[in-house]
């Protein structure tokens, strides 16, 4: 099933985006684990619309109800069930797209996998609003790795040609990932997040979207997590991160910028430190060698298209006759996703890493 990982912790997530709700149904987490309900409601709230201009005019109270899996705020070694109401919805916007493609989603490519009978209102089971449910499982995860002292945490690095500072991919600590978290715009400057702020605010008075990249880090990952070939750190990471819409690409350390490299410049040097632990000089294989975890901060970087619902006129086909037709889309509708997508990508990570936490000696 499309809908559900396992890798050790498993979860599913259903629901439609202007269905009565969503959830998710997480598996095997360690019991007795300390779940902190106001810091759940914290993180849900980054990926919640805001009232800027900057996302849809769409409010939903994201905080999901506990079903299951939770007794005096522990966990109980069962499954964890939670669903969120879907309470603002205009399915009516949507009554014309049921015969039109809209370009960029997957109404075309839904209809046909599924024969023409998905939920096409608010982009259905392919709706963003699916990122509630694994930011939910995301949150409970990161709690579970805090409390080890690892930290997860993501910023926005760029908007379309607007670049933020970037983590230091050798030093970042807990205090770089918290000065950041809980951000109204989450970017390390300040004033390049101003500028990213009314580059979205023009594309939404024109019509347009913007896309743009998240920077992610993992720190005190210990040294000798993952497996090799298709059980790796990365993979797992990379499942869940394409698992958010809009995700076109991910690269971990340098990246794309080790094709330009030669093997002594990308080659990460060791050394032990002061502490007797092993380090590396650099951090160009951004924490993982051989799909399991080096020590050293897991670094990626993750690329958001342009939200694909934009109010101008676009081509596109009619299932109905099979003829070409011209959309205008309506609705309410993000001008960029990427700020929203940040909570997400750290949900991701932070799922992959307790995954392959549970085989780490007395854990």
């Amino acid at each position: 099933m499309s809908s559900i990982w396992t890798n050790r912790i498993s979860i599913s997530i259903f629901g439609e985006s202007h269905g009565p709700a969503i959830g998710v149904v997480i598996d095997n987490l360690p019991a007795g684990e300390y779940i902190n309900v106001e810091e759940l409601g914290r993180f849900m709230a980054r990926r919640a619309p805001k009232k800027d201009g900057t996302t849809t005019s769409r409010s939903e109270k994201d905080m999901p109800q506990i079903l299951s899996g939770v007794h005096n705020e522990r966990t109980t070694g069962t499954p964890l069930c939670a669903f969120i109401q879907n309470t603002d919805t205009h399915s009516g916007d949507y009554s014309n797209i049921s015969r039109l493609a809209r370009p960029g989603h997957a109404d075309y490519t839904g209809a046909l996998r599924y024969k023409g009978f998905n939920d096409v209102r608010g982009g259905g089971h392919f709706s963003g609003r699916l990122t509630a449910p694994l930011c939910f499982a995301g949150a409970v995860c990161s709690q579970i790795l805090e409390r080890r002292g690892i930290y997860v945490g993501a910023h926005i690095l760029s908007i379309h040609d607007t670049r933020d500072s970037e983590f230091d991919h050798v030093k970042v600590s807990r205090e770089d990932i918290l000065d950041v978290r809980y951000k109204e715009f989450p970017v390390i400057n300040d004033r390049k997040g101003k500028i990213m702020f009314e580059d979205i605010q023009k594309a939404r008075l024109g019509c347009e979207s913007l896309g743009g990249i998240i920077e992610c880090a993992a720190i005190n990952v210990p040294a000798g997590i993952g497996s090799p070939i298709f059980n790796g750190l990365e993979n797992s990471i990379a499942q869940l991160i394409f698992g958010i819409p809009a995700v076109k690409g991910l690269e971990f350390g340098a990246g794309f910028m080790t094709a330009k490299m030669v093997g002594s410049q990308n080659n990460d040097e060791f050394y032990v430190d002061d502490f007797g632990h092993v380090k590396t000089k650099t951090n160009n294989h951004g924490g993982i060698l051989g799909g399991i975890s080096s020590g050293m901060p897991i670094t990626l970087n993750v690329a958001i298209k342009p939200t694909p619902s934009i109010a101008k006129p676009q081509a596109t086909v009619d299932y109905s006759n099979m003829s070409n037709e011209v959309l205008e889309i309506k609705g309410r509708h993000d001008p960029c996703i990427v700020p929203r997508a940040v909570p997400c990508v750290e949900a991701a990570v932070s799922l992959a890493i307790l995954s392959h936490m549970l085989d780490y000696p007395n854990f």
